[in-house]
């Protein structure tokens, strides 16, 4: 089986492609190991730092805390992160807010940057884990009510279904 909702439009879609990069349903993460990592960054059109493995778990803790906050979960450990990467909020001298990384941001600052400017705005709204712990795939919700909870009604929703059925079959 695979996802089908429309990906998440403009820098969302950044935050939505770097989260889905585990299918902890199927029991897959790019991030498993620095070459695989590293490839995936790639092909994906994201910047490659240095990988080492130290960077690599910085990189699966801030995935996992982005979709913890998206799922309404404390920010904290993005907070931590954030403040090694970005400096004090500033404006220009036209007036225009800058949250400027400092001169190692990378990956990290692109993500938090998108993140923190979506959460300014109200666009990451949308933005959404799945409600099905085992799966947790990041998707934009475009229905009217905001109301969408499965990743797929195909596969999430519908064991969610089953479950509830069998639960009531006894």
């Amino acid at each position: 089986m695979s996802y089908s909702r429309p990906g998440a439009p403009g820098a969302l879609a950044l935050l939505e492609t770097f989260c889905n990069s585990a299918r902890f349903l199927y029991g897959e993460d790019a991030f498993a190991d620095v070459p695989s990592a590293e490839k995936w960054l790639r092909e994906h059109g994201m910047r490659v730092p240095a990988l080492t493995e130290r960077e690599l778990r910085r990189l699966v803790e801030v995935r996992e805390a982005i979709r913890d906050h998206l799922g309404g979960e404390s920010p904290a450990v993005l907070n931590r992160h954030a403040r090694a990467v970005f400096t004090a909020p500033q404006w220009t001298p036209g007036g225009t807010p800058v949250l400027a990384a400092k001169e190692r941001g990378g990956l990290v600052a692109d993500l938090l940057s998108v993140l923190f400017l979506g959460d300014v705005t109200g666009e990451t709204a949308r933005l959404k884990p799945c409600r099905a712990p085992e799966c947790r795939w990041v998707f934009y919700d475009r229905s009217p009510g905001r109301n969408s909870v499965w990743c797929s009604m195909d596969i999430c929703g519908a064991r969610h279904k089953m479950r509830g059925y069998r639960a009531r079959r006894g």
